[in-house]
């Protein structure tokens, strides 16, 4: 890799690693609803104009009500990312990353459509997985075709 593309790479790392650290903190920041506050909030948005943020209150909560979930993807998040800036274990970090960005993705497509800014931004956290993942393909490409004997 020339110096440039190993600068954008490094950078790339620390961006995504940095970005999943935060959102994994932000998942213990604030305490856990209870069933009867989650059915007051999502009371407000049942309404057909609302149904998109009630469809997202719902899910949120229901991760959250689960209680293992959050915590579980807040720790996933947490150590993924910091495998992921640390130089050894990038790689590592990158793939397991992989799952959690698709869905975040995924979340923001199918649930937020309306809002373009988070649509791109989570589009360009994927992408940038995949492609920090894709740059060392010479790691994991021999698991896709192993010669016959």
């Amino acid at each position: 890799m020339g110096k440039s593309i190993s600068i954008l790479f490094i950078v790339c790392r620390l961006f995504l690693g940095g970005f999943m650290i935060y959102g994994g903190i932000q998942k213990f920041k604030k305490p856990i609803p209870t069933p009867i506050e989650v059915v007051e909030k999502a009371q407000k948005f049942a309404s057909p104009e609302k149904v998109n943020t009630l469809q997202k209150i719902l899910y949120i909560s229901g991760t959250k009500q689960t209680g293992y979930f959050w915590q579980v993807l807040g720790i996933c998040e947490l150590l993924f990312g910091l495998l992921l800036i640390a130089q050894g274990t990038g790689f590592i970090g990158a793939l397991f990353l992989l799952p959690i960005t698709l869905h975040i993705f995924l979340f923001h497509l199918f649930l937020e459509s309306d809002d373009i800014g988070e649509l791109i931004k989570t589009g360009v956290l994927f992408a940038i997985n995949i492609g920090l993942i894709l740059c060392e393909k010479e790691k994991w490409k021999h698991l896709l075709w192993i010669k016959p004997i």
